[in-house]
């Protein structure tokens, strides 16, 4: 009998980029989405930027290049369109529609790699949740095809249409998921009350996403946490004790990374994890100088940190 390996075929993406602002280095922050596409198993096969003063309402980039797309799709057997910021359900729609072919935005790629990685029950909980959020989001610009009766027996007259039961759906998802992360912030809680009482001090890891937090925290506590190249190795949070000058002993905990344009429902999402770093009495920030763009990822650490109350805190390099 002959056995046939079939690989998943990989998808080969062209990633587009708006430069509203020269100073904004699109082309940098393409590179990192190129880095979050190969996280997510993609190749990148093209790349295209357009200045422009802002972003086109109905399709993101203008009408021409819609057409230069269309030939850099067909020279280089592209599936898919990766853009580098949040689109509207209007953008993404018209886009599908031009382009006949997959359309993702930042966003959207962050929360599958999110997805992938996420291994705890509250990691898994807090991405539900947020990509639930973002589709909720969506639901309204996704056509004709959402709006239908439903098919099939037990769905003729009049019943529910198709969008409004997805968003009861959605809503009624969320509500349970929300709960169900209550439960688990309670018991987090009860953690760092813990702690507190115990009165050990807590260091917390902090930086750029695949800066060497990990790498860090298990040289020096041989924790065993993955340590990865990839953007995002690490979702969950780990704490682990540290003995300093064979006297004191403290508290490390890992953090998520952070990444430029991280999506604010993500942000919102991973709020309880995240929240670790507010309770901290010292944040140790990760910087990874041969990266040429360290400085500005420290600016996003730094701003990040302060979007979560934690900005106040003291800091080492």
């Amino acid at each position: 009998m002959a056995i046939y390996v079939t690989d998943e075929e990989q998808e080969r993406v062209i990633l587009v980029g708006v430069e509203l602002d020269p100073a904004d280095d699109c082309e940098k922050s393409l590179e990192e989405l190129s880095e979050l596409a190969k996280t997510a198993g993609a190749v990148t096969v093209g790349k295209m930027i357009q200045p422009r003063d802002s972003f086109h309402p109905a399709t993101y980039i203008g009408k021409g290049k819609i057409l230069e797309l269309k030939e850099l799709l067909w020279e280089t057997h592209g599936t898919g369109i990766i853009c580098d910021d949040e689109l509207t359900s209007v953008q993404m729609g018209n886009l599908e529609a031009e382009l006949d072919c997959k359309i993702m935005d930042r966003t959207l790629l962050i929360l599958d790699i999110f997805a992938a990685r996420a291994v705890s029950g509250e990691g898994k909980i807090q991405v539900e949740l947020a990509q639930l959020k973002y589709r909720a989001s969506r639901l309204a610009g996704l056509g004709k095809s959402l709006s239908r009766l439903g098919g099939g027996i037990g769905t003729r007259g009049p019943g529910e249409k198709k969008l409004e039961m997805d968003r009861r759906l959605i809503r009624e998802r969320i509500s349970r998921l929300k709960k169900e992360l209550k439960d688990v912030e309670r018991h987090r809680e009860l953690i760092r009350g813990q702690r507190k009482q115990s009165g050990l001090k807590v260091a917390a890891l902090v930086g750029y996403t695949s800066a060497g937090k990990s790498s860090i925290e298990n040289a020096l506590t041989q924790a065993g946490v993955l340590e990865d190249a990839m953007l995002f190795s690490t979702l969950d949070t780990t704490t682990r004790a540290l003995t300093l000058d064979n006297t004191q002993e403290i508290l490390l905990t890992d953090t998520v990374g952070f990444i430029n344009k991280l999506p604010h429902g993500l942000v919102k999402a991973f709020r309880s994890t995240l929240e670790e770093v507010r309770y901290a009495d010292l944040l140790i920030q990760v910087v990874d100088f041969s990266d040429e763009n360290c400085r500005q990822q420290m600016q996003v650490t730094a701003d990040t940190l302060k979007e979560l109350g934690a900005g106040d805190i003291p800091q080492i390099v």
